[in-house]
């Protein structure tokens, strides 16, 4: 009456007929696995009757069930990969950017909540700096999160930036030349409405069918890529400047009328000085251990972390001593008066003027050095909200995905489905 077992594809529906037909056959239960006697006709059978039966084969691959599922459940959530950022000069590093996002929705979210929180510790840090230029730094600063930031203090390179006047065209014009958009468009707000309304739908259909949709993965798919949703819309309305090659334009051109504080009392021109500059991206870094960190993608800032705080400790420490000692009238020059700091006037500062002025005045509370790696309470406690923020989102959505496919029923409640006998 049976199939011969066979390794081949298996018709399951004609399989169950075909032992609802017989009446001498064991193995018939109900849905919660109790047994009916022979001659009852039944939508579920035990492992050892389906393998004897009906083989060890699979289901056959039906081509229109599959292209359906995936190109309304699976493919508009693939389409929001696109809407991510990227800016790296190389395709390869934005492809592999886009699997990394794929693959790790918790390294993902993880920069996400560390560049936000990032964000937040700068502004705060810098706003109690009444000093020229400290709002525009922060801006700034905050900007390069998505690139290989470097500081020099060598040569007062540092401290003629933040103390000449004639640099604060310096500051005013690299806040303007990194205030690129990559937000919100018209294409973008429409594949997440689609999205949202593919997964609404998703709820409604696995909330209305009275089969099991384990086997289909429809019930799955939804809960399984609603990650992706917040991902994509925390990077819009952050809008991270990652594009390299208009990073490292604007710094540039920052730098070629940046002035440094020379021998003589008038400044120069910084690129007349050296070849380096005090705020600059890094152009190649020959240790292949942190090309990451040179990948200018957003989902690589967990690899600029540490590198990017102890840069940021740098130029803060810098801004609090020479605020500090304008706040105490410090004169720059110790035969005259202390006069306020503007752009307009002010007295000529001479190189060693400058390097005296940014050294701690006696007691000052930058007298000692600060913890110049990163590893201070607020950078561990930023590690920790985007860590647990990155777990949460994650087994938030994956989880929910999970919960469905281990308590759904193998079994069809009213009709006799592909889904309902898979699981022999």
């Amino acid at each position: 009456m049976g199939f011969a077992p066979t390794s081949s594809a298996v018709d399951f529906h004609q399989c169950l007929v075909s032992i609802n037909n017989s009446t001498s056959l064991t193995g018939k239960t109900d849905h919660h696995g109790n047994p009916l006697p022979p001659t009852s006709n039944v939508t579920a059978i035990t492992y050892d009757l389906c393998v004897s039966e009906c083989g060890t084969g699979q289901a056959p691959f039906q081509w229109t069930v599959f292209s359906q599922q995936f190109c309304t459940w699976l493919v508009p959530w693939l389409a929001l990969l696109s809407q991510l950022p990227f800016g790296a000069n190389d395709k390869f590093d934005n492809l592999e950017s886009a699997l990394l996002t794929l693959g790790s929705p918790v390294l993902t979210a993880y920069s996400l909540a560390l560049t936000v929180l990032n964000d937040r510790w700068i502004h705060q840090l810098f706003s109690k700096y009444k000093y020229p230029n400290a709002k525009h730094a922060a801006r700034i600063l905050s900007n390069l999160q998505q690139s290989p930031l470097r500081v020099d203090t060598d040569d007062v390179l540092l401290a003629s930036l933040i103390m000449l006047p004639q640099n604060d065209k310096w500051w005013e014009e690299l806040v303007v030349w990194l205030d690129y958009p990559h937000t919100w468009s018209i294409s973008v707000a429409t594949s997440i409405t689609w999205v949202t309304f593919t997964y609404i739908s998703t709820i409604v259909h696995y909330l209305t069918q009275d089969t099991n949709l384990n086997g289909d993965g429809v019930g799955s798919i939804g809960p399984l890529w609603f990650w992706l949703l917040p991902i994509v819309v925390g990077w819009l309305q952050l809008s991270p400047k990652c594009d390299s090659f208009r990073l490292h334009q604007a710094v540039d051109r920052a730098n070629s009328i940046a002035h440094v504080a020379d021998l003589t009392p008038q400044p120069i021109k910084a690129e007349n000085s050296s070849r380096k500059r005090a705020i600059d991206i890094a152009r190649s870094e020959p240790d292949k251990a942190r090309r990451d960190e040179r990948s200018t993608p957003p989902i690589y800032n967990y690899a600029r972390f540490f590198p990017w705080i102890q840069t940021i400790i740098i130029v803060s420490d810098v801004f609090g001593i020479i605020c500090e000692r304008d706040h105490h009238h410090d004169p720059v020059d110790p035969q005259t008066k202390w006069r306020e700091r503007n752009s307009e006037g002010g007295d000529a500062l001479t190189a060693l003027q400058v390097a005296n002025y940014s050294l701690p005045r006696p007691g000052s509370a930058y007298h000692h050095p600060r913890d110049r790696c990163g590893l201070g309470g607020s950078a561990l406690s930023r590690m920790f909200i985007a860590s647990a923020v990155a777990l949460a989102l994650q087994w938030g959505t994956t989880g929910g995905a999970v919960i469905i496919v281990w308590f759904t029923s193998a079994f069809g409640e009213h009709k006799v489905t592909l889904s309902s006998l898979t699981w022999c």
